[in-house]
């Protein structure tokens, strides 16, 4: 009975320990969880403040008749947070890992967030993230964004897999991991809140 109690309790322990070493495994370091959270915090910050103090002529003014309004800059951005968290979690995460990548291209992080930003380069939205006046205020727009923005924060504070390990090619051609789609998501907020100053710098916005 006492060699059977200590073969159990040497199981238990052995299972202990590859529980342990597997969760470390798919931890983000602190510098990573860092740069993510910050990025996504400040992201988050710029948007609600670009949206603040937004008369409803100021909401739905529109520089040109192929230009978007505050509203609809407002608009693509929530429904991006939405879009893009769900191509992490429901397709990269679901994908194959890829172990023996992880490491390879960090560089990406950097690119992610400087030429993500840079509207220097233009691209059409694809359809799901054209604007269609979904919210019918702006407080209901910035309520639901700020709800998709705590889940994807929880996505980096309690990652379910190590995000490092998943891949899937940009629409740019770079293969990017999981947690430089996370990235991403901060980025594509901070190139649109680029966009609403660029509606409010228009000489003919409402004052």
């Amino acid at each position: 009975m006492k060699k059977l109690s200590l073969s159990l309790f040497v199981v238990a322990a052995i299972l202990a320990a590859c529980v342990g070493a597997s969760a470390q495994m798919q931890m983000l370091t602190h510098n990573e969880r860092d740069v993510a959270l910050s990025h996504l915090h400040a992201t988050q910050k710029a948007f609600l403040d670009s949206t603040q103090n937004v008369t409803e002529a100021q909401w739905k003014f529109k520089p040109g008749p192929d230009r978007w309004s505050v509203a609809e800059v407002a608009e693509h951005i929530a429904l991006s947070e939405d879009f893009l968290y769900e191509i992490v979690t429901k397709k990269i995460l679901e994908s194959p890992a890829s172990p023996e990548k992880k490491g390879q291209g960090k560089e990406n992080d950097e690119w992610v967030l400087t030429a993500v930003v840079d509207r220097s380069t233009r691209a059409q939205a694809p359809g799901p993230l054209v604007p269609t006046g979904k919210w019918t205020s702006r407080e209901d727009l910035v309520r639901d964004f700020k709800q998709s923005r705590d889940r994807t924060l929880d996505l980096v504070h309690a990652p379910p897999k190590d995000l490092r390990v998943y891949f899937m090619k940009h629409p740019v051609g770079k293969e990017l991991d999981a947690y430089q789609w996370v990235l991403l998501i901060a980025a594509h907020t901070r190139r649109h809140v680029e966009q609403i100053n660029e509606v409010k710098a228009d000489p003919k916005y409402p004052k």
